[in-house]
C-alpha cells in the first residue's frame, strides 16, 4: 500500500532578527507553526509576525525541519 501525502503541510516560521542579533531584549528565538498548501505555495514562506523577544513585528521565515 502506498502512503498518501497530504497537500497541506505543517511548517515552522522562525524570527530572522532573533537569529542574527545577539543584543536583544531577552534570550530565545520566536517560532510559529502554520499550514501551507504545497501546490499553491512552492517556495518558502515569509510572514510578518510579532516577536515577543524583539518586542516588535519582524519577518519570520520558514525553516527546514
Amino acid at each position: 500500500m502506498a502512503s498518501k501525502k497530504g497537500i497541506r503541510v505543517i511548517t515552522t516560521l522562525e524570527c530572522t532578527e532573533c537569529r542574527t542579533n545577539p543584543n536583544k531584549r531577552s534570550p530565545g528565538v520566536s517560532r510559529y507553526t502554520t499550514e501551507k498548501n504545497r501546490r499553491n505555495v512552492t517556495e518558502r514562506m515569509e510572514l510578518k509576525k510579532h516577536c515577543p523577544h524583539c518586542n516588535r513585528h519582524t519577518v519570520h521565515k520558514e525553516i527546514k525541519k
